[in-house]
């Protein structure tokens, strides 16, 4: 068995501590966050859509359709047995869980539009004191810059 000695365990440590804090900074960062509070918040919407398609559009369609189960239909070819009605369930949710995720980025990009305007306006709605003000501010900060 190698012996390490001390310069080397303090480089190695040195390596250990450098990756423990550039792997800090990027768990730290707001988008990693982000990301996994959306895969949380998917998850649980996608369990949400999985039980209103199965338990509810599901039986309508079927309805609608003349009774039939798709949970139920498949296929036998020899031992094998083919569950097709799952996966036409499958795509159901896939397209359901779509629209609202479409829906979704589509209110959100209205709610950030109207905020952009709402921030442009709010900028602009300065009155002739504040602007007197600022000007006043300006040419102070000119005049101590001046006597330096």
């Amino acid at each position: 068995m190698k012996k390490i000695d001390k310069k080397e365990l303090k480089r190695v440590n040195e390596k250990i501590g450098k990756g423990a804090s550039e792997f800090k900074q990027f768990i730290m960062k707001g988008n990693v966050i982000d990301l996994a509070v959306g895969v949380i918040v998917g998850g649980a919407f996608g369990k949400i859509v999985t039980s209103l398609v199965n338990d509810i559009l599901m039986p309508v369609i079927g309805i609608i359709i003349g009774g039939i189960d798709f949970s139920n239909l498949s296929i036998d070819i020899a031992d094998a047995k083919i569950m097709y009605g799952s996966f036409i369930q499958q795509i159901i949710d896939f397209l359901i869980i779509s629209l609202c995720v479409f829906l979704f980025v589509k209110i959100i990009g209205k709610f950030e539009k109207k905020y952009k305007k709402e921030k442009v306006v709010e900028e602009v709605k300065k009155s002739d004191e504040v602007l007197l003000l600022e000007e006043i501010r300006d040419l102070l900060k000119e005049n101590k810059e001046e006597k330096l």
